[in-house]
């Protein structure tokens, strides 16, 4: 079933929808799940029987070379082509990503539609949602294959970290090495930090140099066929001493243990929970200022999340990270970091990093 059937099956069988509400998609990340091809400008519009893809100029021949699932048309007076399709497909609603639209862009539409009703209640966005938390096979292997040059990329780094060399320049290092090496962007902005800026779960890369003793951690990513990975290691410089082994141990501990017990059926809630657990047990409790993990695909952080708040309940074919970490201010922090496929009687690590604590 292609997407743009299965988002149908869900927002009007199952989700009941009126059969007069359109759908319109106006987010990047959207219009790329839908056609299958990725632009920085456009609008998809879907009724029960009909689709339509609008983008300008920039895009048309490569998007009609491109989409298969649905008509291309070049976008030239927005209104009216939106008009135009709703009077096709006897519309009288449209529903739209509610939390990708701002409120100023919303009333803008509903303004210039005059009789279409826009609606908010963010039924698109749960639909989306749910349809793009369950990863196929072909998502998986680019995922997993986004990993892999990530993982070429921490091999290098080993060989570039050692005292003297700013965090910046590992930064450009790994960042260079994956696009390099075949990474088509970067998942997000890489974190590399050092020493007492280790305390700092997302801390910015900076002049610091690292120095014996130091602790060093990179969070980072490739994209590969528009999906993202994501890795934390933290390793040490010189020497360590017994504390951060301690520390080191029990966020490892914590991450094993999460990734022991996920399965589907498990709630996400219940795996952030384990990981808690394990840090509060070593006497860090209130170290752990961050939810345990969160979905990766089309974007870096999606559903569903490994969190106290989430009544998720996970399902075969989540990526998840498993990500615990402690943050001792001014001094070090420790954040380990794997994806996670969720599978009917457990889940199968997509990372294939070593864990163990590296001392450079």
């Amino acid at each position: 079933m292609s997407n743009l059937d299965a988002l149908r099956a869900l927002f009007y069988r199952e989700g009941g929808a009126d059969t007069t509400t359109a759908i319109l998609l106006t987010s990047e990340v959207s219009r790329r799940y839908m056609t299958g091809f990725a632009s920085s400008d456009g609008f998809v519009l879907i009724s029960p029987a009909d689709a339509l893809f609008l983008t300008d100029s920039r895009y048309i021949e490569a998007a009609q070379q491109s989409v298969t699932d649905m008509p291309v048309c070049e976008q030239d007076k927005l209104y009216a082509q939106l008009a135009a399709f709703f009077d096709k497909n006897q519309i009288d609603k449209v529903e739209i990503e509610a939390g990708r639209l701002s409120c100023r862009e919303a009333a803008k539409l509903q303004a210039a539609l005059e009789r279409i009703t826009v609606l908010t209640t963010g039924a698109v966005d749960d639909c989306l949602d749910a349809l793009r938390c369950i990863k196929t096979e072909e998502e998986t292997a680019q995922i997993a294959a986004a990993q892999r040059i990530a993982e070429q990329a921490f091999e290098h780094i080993l060989g570039f970290i050692r005292p003297g060399v700013t965090e910046r320049e590992i930064a450009l290092q790994l960042d260079y090495f994956m696009l390099s090496h075949g990474a088509e962007a970067l998942s997000f902005e890489t974190i590399a930090i050092s020493g007492e800026n280790t305390s700092k779960p997302h801390g910015v890369p900076g002049a610091r140099q690292v120095q014996n003793g130091d602790f060093v951690t990179m969070d980072y990513g490739a994209v590969v066929g528009g999906l993202h990975s994501d890795m934390t290691r933290t390793v040490a410089v010189g020497s360590v001493s017994e504390e951060q082994k301690r520390v080191y141990q029990t966020v490892l501990d914590a991450k094993n243990t999460v990734e022991q017990m996920l399965s589907a059926g498990v709630r996400a809630s219940d795996g952030d929970k384990a990981a808690r657990q394990v840090i509060e047990d070593a006497g860090y409790g209130g170290f752990f200022r961050h939810s345990t993990g969160h979905g990766v695909g089309l974007e870096i952080h999606e559903f569903p999340n490994l969190s106290p708040r989430s009544d998720y309940v996970l399902c075969e074919g989540n990526v998840v990270t498993v990500e615990p970490g402690i943050y001792l201010p001014s001094r070090f922090g420790v954040r380990v970091e794997d994806m996670v496929l969720i599978e009917k009687n457990g889940c199968r690590r997509l990372t294939e990093a070593p864990e163990a604590l590296i001392v450079l």
